[in-house]
């Protein structure tokens, strides 16, 4: 089974070696524009086409089409916006037709932006409209708050090809879809997180196991909320289950540098698209998929993706999972008939509260292999 990416074409803005030194030198004449280390990730999975079909940072047509119906102006599916925001002094320096160097802080060229547009937008509009909600609570909402007050647009040149850190993780979609086709996988699941794996998510990736060829285990990499699992606990534990857990041959770990916006509906369909970009078939949505708090439904992300166009890729619409005494397993409201007081959820907090004092999680609950690994790490969570 051969997917196409999304938009139907695979985005491949990386210069080439002999291409990017002599892009370098012409980055030296440029106007600079420091860019944080979160925009370097967004400019790289661009370029390396992660998000096709976008080849630069959204023109004016597209963001606002975006953010209103969840299309790009051509009428492709696309639910988040990806911006590049500058005050309004360096908008009125910069021209269109214009190119610019995007560098590191440190002064490190990343890529050229070719300028096709420039504009201004409502922050609490595309609050209410991405995120459903103006409260700065929510930390996508405050993101864009965060933001300058103008936005430019035009396709992206990538100089900077590194894939620090973790390079051994970090395959394109060029790598995982030639990786897909060496294994003889037709049909592969995706799996989003950005949790250290427990008996839930072991038992849901084994279901998307049971209907493909092959697991691709792709936890997000890059700025999180307090609390969170720091990336290295979650790739520590992931090579666990790799290595000695899953099939050998039926399960692939690469990660995702990208940061989480906590869009819940929105950002569930953008994972959907990311994994098809990669070589996916079919994509797990789960409950409370990249929500925050108490902002989104329990299956609102899942319920999305009936009310938008087929965008190629089959979701699986996993229920909540839990540990049941009675069944004496992992089970779902589907599968099991025991009342609540035999059924014991992955609490996120207790997980933490435990690991946080090195204690143990219960081994109903979490691997007590990967709760030792995750101990013996020590500073595990995002702080």
């Amino acid at each position: 089974m051969s997917l196409e990416p999304h938009g139907n074409i695979l985005i491949n803005r990386v210069l080439k070696p002999e291409d990017a030194i002599k892009m370098t030198e012409v980055a030296k004449g440029l106007r600079p524009l420091v860019i944080d280390e979160e925009l370097v990730k967004d400019v790289k999975n661009i370029a390396r086409g992660v998000y096709s079909p976008l080849s630069g940072f959204m023109v004016k047509e597209d963001f606002e089409r975006v953010v209103s119906e969840m299309k790009l102006a051509d009428g492709t599916v696309w639910p988040i916006p990806f911006v590049l925001d500058v005050n309004e002094e360096t908008a009125n320096e910069i021209s269109i037709g214009e190119q610019i160097a995007l560098v590191e802080e440190n002064g490190n060229p990343v890529a050229v932006l070719n300028v096709r547009d420039k504009y201004i937008y409502e922050d609490g509009h595309v609050a209410k409209q991405v995120f459903g909600t103006i409260e700065d609570d929510h930390p996508g909402v405050k993101m864009i708050y965060d933001m300058e007050d103008y936005l430019l647009g035009g396709d992206i040149e990538l100089i900077d090809n590194s894939k620090e850190p973790f390079n051994e993780y970090n395959l394109d979609p060029l790598e995982t879809r030639l990786l897909f086709k060496e294994k003889g996988w037709e049909t592969v699941v995706g799996f989003q997180t950005r949790n250290a794996p427990h008996r839930a998510h072991e038992y849901i990736q084994r279901i998307g196991l049971e209907v493909t060829d092959g697991l691709f285990i792709n936890p997000v990499i890059g700025k999180k909320k307090t609390g969170d699992f720091q990336d290295g606990a979650i790739l520590k534990a992931y090579t666990y289950m790799v290595n000695e857990i899953f099939p050998r041959d039926r399960s692939v770990l690469s990660i995702l540098p990208l940061k989480m916006r906590y869009a819940g509906p929105r950002e569930a369909i953008l994972h959907a698209i990311i994994r098809k970009n990669f070589g996916c078939t079919h994509f797990i949505v789960g409950r409370d998929h990249a929500g925050v708090a108490d902002y989104y439904g329990t299956y609102e992300a899942q319920e999305i993706f009936d009310t938008i166009e087929d965008i190629g890729v089959t979701i699986l619409k996993l229920e909540h999972s839990f540990h049941c005494k009675g069944c004496e397993t992992v089970a779902t409201s589907k599968t099991c008939a025991h009342d609540n007081e035999l059924r014991t959820p992955p609490s996120g907090t207790v997980i933490r509260k435990l690991l946080q004092a090195g204690e143990p999680v219960p081994a109903e609950i979490m691997r007590p292999e990967i709760s030792q690994l995750l101990i013996d790490l020590g500073d595990i969570f995002v702080k």
